[in-house]
């Protein structure tokens, strides 16, 4: 039985308003295509634009005052349909520290999943109280208490408890839509597949800092799929390869037996450690061991970004420290010699030219944060050179 465009319509107001609540999303607007004209223009926020129940596109009313329109796309999702008994066992792990009320917030969208997770694995990352313990138990999570801090040490621990064929990550200050997962799993159609991400659009837009970071540095990697084959990846042994355009760690999975081949996630990246790229990193190694990897936006979750500039702030640093340790620990994994070349060379290269851009007076809301991008960028080689293996 086909589903009607004012059916389908029904269906979108109403998983949005069950996972939003009432407020619905904050400065986003969600338009379903099917039933209603494309805008012509930007709203005040944001605009997502949806056809047959998938993203298609959007508009935002960027921090630099221009209106970025994204390619719309056509509504296909582009893995095969497959019943749910016949997809593989999937745990989802999310990894969190001292935000229990982002992580029970996190938790209440999972009971919806159209594919229930095997197991719900909750890595709580040395928080200073109980409650986040609390949290996990109530949601009726398995918990794991890890001391040592850092993002990639706790995911690792959660990939060594996790028991399915699938293990899919998320944060804890994201909302999953109710087919996230199952989209995400249903990505996995071959043997060569090692990892799949999925598209994170916003939560809400209701402040600058949120404005500002969905405009230049948001988590979406458009909204048609994409393939990213490790053949490719052997044929631009000469060029960096941009894994960092492969997705997002808020909405990502991969293979169990990957960690087997590739080894773990790096754990002097991403939070608590060098700040970032513990996800691109990793992504990259399975490129470069044998493995492609997938965007798949028909799989979408909802990450709630940084409500103040302070927060945006210290984001932007840590998050070009880690791309710059990301670089030398990729080299340091795979010999990969592009990637030094990238670190000493091109992206000095690349800052240069905007500090002298904005020396002779040319600024852009885009070089708002570039004293701290250049910071962060320069601790992050630091950070390297004091925790390379020898």
């Amino acid at each position: 039985m086909s589903v009607t465009p004012d059916r389908r319509a029904n269906l979108l107001n109403a998983e949005l308003h069950e996972l939003f609540g009432p407020d619905g999303c904050v400065g986003i607007r969600h338009v379903d295509l099917d039933t209603q004209v494309a805008p012509e223009d930007c709203d005040s926020g944001m605009i997502v634009l949806w056809r047959g129940g998938l993203p298609v596109g959007h508009l935002l009313k960027g921090s630099d005052g221009q209106c970025h329109v994204s390619p719309v796309v056509a509504a296909q999702d582009s893995r095969p349909t497959l019943a749910l008994r016949d997809l593989p066992s999937a745990s989802v792990i999310i990894c969190t520290r001292d935000r229990p009320n982002e992580l029970r917030r996190c938790l209440a969208s999972l009971p919806e999943q159209s594919l229930p997770p095997a197991e719900i694995i909750v890595v709580d990352n040395a928080s200073k109280g109980d409650e986040t313990r609390q949290v996990a138990l109530a949601a009726g999570a398995i918990y794991l208490r890890e001391d040592r801090p850092g993002l990639d040490i706790a995911r690792n621990r959660g990939a060594e408890r996790a028991s399915s064929a699938i293990v899919a990550y998320t944060d804890d200050d994201v909302l999953l839509h109710p087919r996230w997962l199952e989209k995400l799993v249903a990505a996995f159609d071959g043997p060569s597949t090692g990892a799949v991400t999925g598209l994170v659009l916003p939560a809400e837009i209701a402040t600058e800092a949120q404005r500002h970071f969905e405009t230049f540095w948001s988590f979406g990697q458009g909204y048609a799929s994409q393939i990213f084959r490790a053949a490719d990846f052997a044929s631009r042994q000469y060029e960096v390869y941009p894994a960092w355009k492969i997705g997002a760690g808020a909405s990502m999975a991969f293979r169990r037996e990957v960690f087997d081949r590739a080894g773990l996630f790096d754990e002097r990246l991403d939070v608590g450690q060098a700040g970032c790229s513990g996800d691109s990193e990793y992504w990259y190694r399975l490129l470069a061991n044998g493995y492609d990897c997938r965007y798949e936006p028909s799989s979408v979750a909802f990450h709630f970004h940084r409500q103040t500039m302070e927060g945006l702030t210290r984001q932007i640093y840590f998050y070009m420290r880690g791309h710059s340790a990301a670089l030398l620990v990729q080299r340091e994994r795979t010999g990969v010699k592009s990637n030094l070349k990238q670190a000493f060379k091109w992206m000095p290269l690349w800052y240069l030219g905007r500090v002298r851009r904005r020396l002779l007076g040319h600024r852009t809301a885009e070089d708002r944060f570039l004293w701290r991008e250049i910071a962060g960028y320069a601790s992050g080689i630091l950070f390297y050179l004091r925790t390379r293996r020898r």
